[in-house]
């Protein structure tokens, strides 16, 4: 016995037109299309070299890769410290400071603790930055030693 009641292609209805529903990607922002550029550069870092070194070559692999990248950059920025009215050279440096705009800490370290996020919140109000990446390269898996954090920001 044939059942003709189920068939591959859908019943055909003469006369309707089935609308279709298009589903698109918001538009990212400027400065999270960077932090998602910046992130990618650690990542690229972080599968060439895998944990275990020194901050300061995950931080020199990192810059040599937003030049690859083509992302402007300054290292080692100072961050002045104002006090009572008085603008004090504390010897504060940023570590990235990635096109003007975000600022990377760059950590080889067991585990992020608060501290190290109080840090990055602490030198985006004294830089005057809205966005910092805490990036810890001594980790298995480079995601799980990221955070991303957002000082005031208005786009």
């Amino acid at each position: 016995m044939i059942h003709q009641g189920f068939t591959a292609e859908p019943p055909r209805t003469e006369g309707l037109r089935r609308e279709r529903t298009v589903y698109t990607q918001p538009k990212r922002s400027a400065i999270n299309q960077l932090t998602q550029d910046i992130i990618g550069a650690a990542i690229a870092v972080h599968r060439v070299l895998g944990p275990g070194l020194l901050e300061s070559a995950y931080q020199e692999c990192l810059c040599q890769e937003l030049v690859f990248r083509g992302i402007p950059f300054e290292r080692q920025v100072p961050i002045p410290l104002e006090y009572r009215g008085l603008r004090l050279e504390a010897g504060y440096r940023l570590d990235v400071l990635v096109a003007g705009r975000v600022v990377v800490e760059v950590k080889a370290i067991d585990a992020i603790a608060p501290i190290h996020e109080a840090q990055l919140l602490t030198y985006l109000r004294l830089g005057g930055g809205n966005i910092g990446l805490l990036m810890n390269f001594n980790v298995v898996v480079p995601k799980d030693g990221i955070r991303r954090r957002v000082l005031n920001l208005r786009e």
